[in-house]
């Protein structure tokens, strides 16, 4: 295989991806009795209703739909739960999550190496703020995006576009680094470049093409 050009802009999904969900996450089985297995069903829930709400021409905030995916969730396990609470829940969770410890050594060598660093995420703008804010990662980045402006969750083809042209650059030449499979099949799908972070419990949706790294 021939070696490939360096990407121009390198773009980074924020949860999980950058941020921790450890501490989020027990803070959302408490919620829902202790019961641990019914974390990956939340957070699946989530991301199922942010797709149906950018399908149908709709639009809340990231943390709006996990804490309705939460009273969901707790609701079929007989577990009440207020809109307020809910949200309580997962929206301070989620705004102060830490770095995973190789990230931010990992961030400065790509910035070194001359890197455009861009942050890409479906959490509102308020809420990455307050995230990077909190998390120290602030000065790592060229540019932080939220999906907010063009209200469409990734991994819809229409936001990886309006990121690339935030920056003005070509699709070919921007590449997702995210623990997603869903995430970087999308930017795949969208004539991005991608690299797979493989956290725990995240793999490869195998019907995407393959990522690079």
């Amino acid at each position: 295989m021939e070696p490939k050009i360096k990407p121009k802009v390198l773009f980074f999904d924020v949860n999980e991806t950058l941020l921790d969900l450890t501490q989020m996450k027990k803070q959302v089985a408490d919620a829902l009795g202790g019961n641990d297995h019914l974390l990956p069903l939340w957070f699946t829930t989530m991301l199922q209703y942010s797709l149906v709400m950018s399908a149908s021409g709709r639009y809340e905030p990231f943390g709006h739909i996990g804490a309705a995916a939460l009273q969901m969730v707790a609701a079929n396990h007989d577990i009440k739960m207020t809109e307020k609470d809910a949200r309580n829940i997962v929206i301070n969770g989620l705004r102060n999550l830490p770095p995973h410890p190789e990230v931010k050594e990992a961030l400065s060598k790509l910035k070194e190496a001359g890197y455009t660093l861009v942050a890409l995420t479906n959490s509102s703008d308020e809420g990455v703020q307050h995230q990077f804010e909190n998390a120290g990662l602030d000065s790592y980045f060229n540019r932080r995006l939220s999906i907010e402006p063009v209200k469409k969750f990734k991994p819809f083809t229409d936001t990886y576009d309006w990121a690339a042209n935030q920056l003005q650059v070509q699709p070919e030449d921007c590449m997702l680094i995210a623990a997603h499979g869903w995430d970087v099949a999308g930017a795949l799908w969208a004539g991005w470049r991608a690299a797979f972070v493989s956290r725990p419990g995240q793999q490869l949706f195998p019907l995407a093409p393959q990522t690079e790294i």
